[in-house]
């Protein structure tokens, strides 16, 4: 029993800071690449942040444990809602006024919806996965369309349109990245052999402690895996509010919870075949909607979380953790 938790809990130790080294390596040799920091940003930092539960949802659904690939991305979604901005407001209220944020959440929904639907038509194949790869090519554009956009109209159209100014300069978002070109390219070897170990090994630790513990494969990738794979989004939203930078938790947790279904879901689905588990048809898919649409409500009506709010999150994080493990007992 206590190997299946040190595999469980080291595997995850080890996708979170191989994640963290793959982000930094790839985001130096992008800027040596003279590659814009937009492009940075929207493709190499947000893949790269959610390269954990990727490499979680492919290595599961591979082992034929598809209850862990899906719950992982599911659960992380729930937990982005409930604990990612519902932790950080008990140390510092988080502004939902944030440019894009209504636009991004209806896209969020609309994106719940279309997984939703593509779930209860399980199992998610080649083609639901191709689907949702082309949302996030559709999603990419637009959020290059509507960030060119947000600088012409703030004064920077002849940068944006020129490809100068702010674009060629270094990419700020990212702490500690390095200026060697050989120790980026070992960040990148490192995170590149990291993430799969770490995968394997939390995989391991969570499909023993399922058994173990009498439940399904879904109820430990729907809490566990989940909140240990959300884990970097989590650190940076209150660190961001411990700083005084709060505001920058409801586009990390929209963003990452778009990714989270139309990258992950669509990649392993086009890899391989993914089966629905019957209790997250049941409950989760629903509290991931429910969540989706509780981020639209504080965008939409410009809410600012503070720390009741905060605690009602957290609170409500707890109650669905103790309902998935009551539900998901096996017989």
């Amino acid at each position: 029993m206590l190997i299946d938790y040190v595999s469980l809990v080291g595997g995850l130790v080890v996708l979170i800071v191989a994640g963290d080294v793959l982000v930094r390596g790839s985001v130096s040799i992008a800027e040596r690449l003279g590659i814009p920091t937009l492009v940075i940003g929207l493709t190499i930092v947000a893949f790269g942040t959610s390269a954990p539960e990727l490499v979680i949802s492919l290595g599961a659904a591979l082992d034929g444990l598809s209850g862990i690939a899906i719950g992982n991305v599911v659960g992380s979604n729930i937990a982005n809602v409930l604990a990612v901005l519902g932790l950080p407001a008990l140390f510092a209220a988080t502004s939902c006024n944030e440019n894009g944020a209504v636009r991004n959440s209806v896209f969020m929904v609309a994106i719940t919806v279309i997984f939703i639907g593509m779930a209860f038509h399980s199992p998610l194949s080649r083609f639901d996965g191709t689907i949702l790869l082309m949302l996030l090519a559709l999603f990419l554009w637009e959020s290059v369309r509507a960030t060119r956009k947000h600088r012409a109209q703030n004064g920077g159209a002849a940068a944006v349109a020129d490809g100068d100014g702010d674009e060629e300069l270094p990419f700020d978002e990212v702490e500690g990245v390095p200026e060697n070109v050989g120790l980026a390219i070992l960040f990148i070897v490192l995170g590149l052999i990291g993430l799969p170990l770490g995968a394997h090994f939390t995989i391991e630790g969570a499909s023993a402690l399922a058994r173990s513990w009498g439940v399904s494969d879904a109820v430990i990738g729907l809490t566990v895996v989940a909140l240990g794979t959300s884990l970097p989004e989590l650190m940076t939203s209150l660190m961001a509010a411990i700083r005084g930078h709060a505001a920058v938790a409801l586009g990390n947790v929209i963003g990452s919870n778009i990714f989270n279904l139309v990258a992950i879901m669509g990649i392993t689905s086009m890899v391989v075949p993914l089966q629905v588990p019957p209790e997250v048809l049941r409950l989760d898919l629903w509290a991931m909607l429910a969540c989706a649409l509780l981020v639209l409500a504080f965008a939409a009506f410009k809410v600012t979380i503070r720390w009741p709010s905060g605690i009602i999150l957290c609170a409500l994080y707890a109650l669905y953790i103790f309902v998935v493990f009551q539900t998901g007992k096996v017989a």
